[in-house]
């Protein structure tokens, strides 16, 4: 396997599902591994040094720590502008997957789920991929390897999303193909088409992003010196469907849910509890909380997030062959897990993605069945008051948010009416952009939010 993307939740996840096959006995599988980016330099350097290995800190609710050696991944590919080690690798007979973990906004889709041709990462690859070079997004990554393995004729590979992304083996296959399109790439799409599968799958493990005391503690604990170390949770989770091209590990012996359609799972998944992780980190954030234990512990912020769920959520999502209540009411005690000090930076990130994605589905079929977003409404409420704070200098953090135009971002938090122009906005809401309902539930969920305010002011 070759993964796109070193980063921590693929060490805390994928990384760790090969890693009990291995100590199973079954060594059929390696992975290699590096960046799309010249980022994580230093992690990816101390991952060469250490040839592919790092320690894994797990932390239950309860605070109990255990500590694993993580060595499924046997090669770490140096960054280069041209991709070449990563592009040769994927060309490789003997590689049969390409995994890639790039978050929700790096996959440069629109509000309707569709290539955003427009965006200038992609007109910058397909100015890359007519020359016959790889870029620096997944598409233009994928289409130099797939390029490559086409000439070499090395046969079938699956193409594995691993990202929180709805139908995210569906939307980055059709966002390649998009992409190929554009490019001129009419053979090598043909090739793609009849030689690679894109199977869809849901992953989950809260992984916060790794700090100095994560590597004190692996010090510590195991008396090994690992400035790579990582820490998550000890839940874990990943349902993949069965849909792959030149074989794959045997996961299902190590807990991998293999099955043929992953979509109950993958709406509970990002409408339960990644945007109630959003909703936490947004509220947290006005409250002047720095990690999402603090805010799912306020009895405040906990009702928004358990009111969206139970009110609009689970009537949409039902009936579900998953215990929709059980699954909000243990997503809400991982969220208070304290150990693991996740920050409302990381979470309350990319929200111009978060919402198309985890908020606007639910809202639309409420709508749809004539149903009040009341609920609903307050999660991107409580966005646009951290966004209003973006504009103005305020946040304690620095915002990322790869899928926001800043320009926009600015031009909403400045208008007369900041609810309309949010609920008209079409990279967020499609084609219920404008709609009246939308806007006045947001209208009346921002007094909710503005009075929140004032209390934890």
């Amino acid at each position: 396997m070759l993964h796109l993307g070193l980063g921590a939740f693929h060490r805390a996840h994928q990384a760790v599902y090969l890693q009990r096959l291995h100590d199973a006995g079954d060594q059929r599988w390696i992975l290699a591994g590096g960046n799309l980016r010249p980022d994580m330099m230093e992690t990816i350097a101390a991952l060469q040094a250490q040839g592919g290995a790092y320690t894994l800190e797990t932390v239950s609710p309860e605070g109990e720590r255990a500590y694993q050696r993580i060595t499924a991944i046997r090669e770490v590919v140096a960054w280069d502008a041209a991709l070449s080690g990563l592009v040769q690798r994927g060309a490789d007979p003997a590689t049969r997957i390409v995994s890639f973990t790039v978050t929700e906004s790096g996959y440069s889709l629109d509000g309707a789920g569709r290539l955003d041709e427009a965006a200038p990462e992609i007109v910058a690859d397909l100015a890359q991929a007519r020359a016959g070079r790889a870029g620096s997004t997944i598409y233009g990554a994928l289409a130099a390897i797939l390029r490559a393995r086409m000439a070499a004729n090395a046969g079938g590979l699956t193409l594995l999303n691993c990202d929180n992304l709805r139908h995210n083996g569906d939307r980055a296959r059709a966002g390649l193909v998009r992409f190929l399109e554009l490019a001129g790439e009419g053979r090598l799409l043909d090739w793609m088409q009849t030689s690679t599968t894109s199977p869809n799958c849901m992953v989950d493990r809260i992984t916060p992003r790794p700090t100095p005391e994560v590597a004190q503690r692996v010090r510590a604990a195991t008396g090994v010196q690992d400035p790579a170390a990582i820490m998550a949770e000890t839940f874990l989770q990943w349902v993949v469907e069965d849909r792959f091209a030149a074989g794959r590990p045997d996961w299902e012996r190590v807990g991998v849910e293999m099955v043929a359609s992953v979509d109950a799972h993958e709406e509970a998944k990002i409408r339960i509890l990644n945007a109630t992780h959003s909703c936490i980190a947004w509220a947290g954030t006005l409250a002047g909380y720095r990690f999402i234990h603090e805010g799912t512990a306020d009895a405040r912020i906990r009702r928004f997030a358990y009111d969206y769920v139970t009110e609009d959520v689970i009537p949409v999502l039902s009936p579900s062959t998953i215990k929709l209540a059980a699954y909000r009411d243990v997503v809400l005690q991982r969220f208070g897990n304290a150990a693991l000090n996740d920050t409302n930076q990381r979470v309350a990130m990319d929200g111009f993605a978060k919402i198309p994605g985890f908020i606007a589905p639910t809202v639309r079929e409420r709508l749809q069945r004539g149903q009040d977003i009341g609920a609903v409404a307050m999660l991107p409420a409580l966005f646009l008051a951290c966004l209003q704070r973006w504009h103005r200098g305020e946040l304690p953090y620095a915002y990322q948010d790869q899928a926001m135009d800043p320009a926009v971002a600015h031009a909403i938090c400045a208008d007369v009416d900041p609810c309309a122009a949010l609920a008209a906005e079409p990279t967020l809401w499609g084609e219920l952009a404008g709609d009246e309902r939308l806007t006045e539930a947001l209208r009346r969920a921002w007094s909710r939010v503005a009075a929140f305010e004032r209390e934890v002011s």
